[in-house]
């Protein structure tokens, strides 16, 4: 069963660390260099914080030198939503989760192949699943 998603701000709030919060439903962004994901090279899944859906994997992460969780590709294109952001006066793609809306941080055409995008992804904006079998 699907978890139910907050209908209103105040449960994004109740359910989202600060820091979450600020990037997940205000758009914000984490300092370069200091997400707990950055440097993270575990096999497994990364999930929206905000409502668990599955976003990226880590067999198409890679190091991208830019001080973010980067990727190639999403698990699925219909994972993330893309939109132009003029926010900061320069040309980007914003990538948000399109089960619930939230902000993860933007797609560059700099990437590595097969897919030549880069999807730079804030930390806080994901949960980590490790692919590792319990024993």
């Amino acid at each position: 069963m699907a978890r139910r998603l907050p209908r209103d701000e105040d449960e994004w709030k109740k359910r989202l660390t600060p820091a979450q919060y600020a990037i997940l439903r205000e758009k914000g962004t984490e300092p370069a260099f200091t997400g707990r994901y950055y440097r993270s090279k575990e096999d497994g899944a990364y999930l929206c914080a905000a409502c668990g859906a599955k976003l990226f994997s880590s067999k198409a992460k890679y190091n991208s030198r830019s001080g973010w969780p980067s990727f190639w590709a999403p698990v699925f294109e219909a994972a993330v939503s893309r939109k132009e952001d003029i926010s900061t006066g320069t040309r980007r793609v914003e990538v948000a989760c399109r089960r619930c809306g939230s902000h993860l941080g933007h797609v560059f055409e700099d990437g590595p192949a097969p897919s030549g995008l880069r999807y730079c992804i804030n930390s806080a904006s994901l949960e980590f699943k490790s692919g590792k079998k319990k024993d």
